[in-house]
C-alpha cells in the first residue's frame, strides 16, 4: 500500500485528486509538500475544506517531507503525495532519494512556458529538470487521470499526446 502516487498539480487538492484518483485508488490520505502551506494554519484550513473527511492530510515542507518520506511509505493506508510545482518535487526527489516515478497532473499556463498536452505547460527550465530526473532512473510520465493512458516524458515533450 502507502503512497501510490507522487503528482505534480499546481491546484494542490482539488476534486480531480480527491475524487478522480482518491476514489478508484481508495485513497486513505494525502500529503501536500508546500513550505508556504505547511506554514499557514488559514491555508491548511481552505485545503481541509476540500478533503472527505474520512481522508487524513498532512501539510509538509520539504525538509520535514523528506524526514517522514519513511513513514508515509510504510503506512499500511494507500496514499497520494502532491507539490504544486516541478522545483518543490525535484528537492524532494533529490533529498530524500526515496521516490521512483513522479506523474505530471497539471502544470498550466504561465509566462514562459509552453503548451505541451492540454494540461501541461513547461518552461525549457523545467523541461531540462525534469529530463534530468529522467536521467537519474526516476519514470516521469503525464497522466491527468487514472483511466487515461500515461504518457512518458519523452512523449509529453515531442507534443505526442496532443496527436
Amino acid at each position: 500500500m502507502a503512497l501510490e502516487l507522487y503528482r505534480i498539480d499546481d491546484r494542490l487538492i482539488h476534486g480531480q485528486v480527491v475524487v478522480g484518483w482518491g476514489q478508484p485508488l481508495d485513497v486513505q490520505f494525502l500529503v501536500l509538500v508546500d513550505d508556504e502551506v505547511a506554514a499557514s494554519e488559514w491555508e491548511q484550513e481552505l485545503y481541509r475544506m476540500g478533503v472527505p473527511p474520512e481522508m487524513e492530510v498532512f501539510f509538509e515542507s520539504v525538509a520535514s517531507a523528506v524526514g517522514r518520506l519513511p513513514e508515509f511509505q510504510a503506512d499500511a493506508r494507500i496514499g497520494i503525495l502532491l507539490t504544486g510545482d516541478i522545483d518543490t518535487m525535484r528537492r524532494l526527489v533529490t533529498e530524500s532519494g526515496r521516490i521512483r516515478a513522479i506523474n505530471l497532473g497539471g502544470v498550466h499556463h504561465k509566462p514562459g512556458r509552453i503548451q505541451r498536452l492540454r494540461y501541461i505547460f513547461l518552461s525549457r527550465e523545467e523541461e531540462k529538470v525534469l529530463q534530468a530526473l529522467a536521467a537519474e532512473g526516476i519514470a516521469v510520465s503525464a497522466q491527468d487521470v487514472p483511466a487515461a493512458r500515461p504518457l512518458p516524458l519523452e512523449d509529453v515533450l515531442n507534443g505526442e499526446g496532443n496527436r
